[in-house]
């Protein structure tokens, strides 16, 4: 996602621990709430609903303490929520109204996004000319 911002710490953390699509789903579910990350997920428990087992699991591991689990707060993370979804193909008004901002919010961050992808060189012609 050249040109999205970046995730807030606590969901830059889950996605190097878990991938990016575990924590991209947990700011949708969760974005703004404090949850109870436990110390071992089970089956039935909101994490496993939300992110899967093998990535509930990797969250768990990450914010064990001994053998208890931990109190954590979902960042928002609208600004990259409304990246990912431009950068799926999303129009600029659809995706203003999934995450909840102005659509201009979302056209402004779109030509952002297409901005900084012009920028980037391309590795495979004889830029010089």
């Amino acid at each position: 996602m050249n040109g999205a911002p970046p995730l807030p710490t606590v969901l830059a953390e889950i996605a190097d621990a878990a991938g990016i699509e575990a924590a991209i789903s947990l700011a949708r579910a969760y974005g703004g709430q404090t949850v109870y990350v436990p110390a071992r997920p089970k089956p039935d428990h909101w994490l496993v609903d939300t992110v899967g087992l093998e990535a509930a699991g990797k969250i768990c591991d990450l914010y064990r303490v001994r053998d208890g689990g931990a109190r954590l707060l979902i960042p928002l993370a609208r600004p990259t929520l409304l990246a990912a979804a431009l950068a799926r193909g999303a129009s600029a008004r659809s995706a203003a109204a999934a995450v909840g901002v102005h659509e201009r919010t979302a056209f402004r961050m779109r030509s952002r996004m297409r901005r900084s992808d012009d920028r980037q060189g391309d590795l495979f012609t004889d830029n010089d000319d």
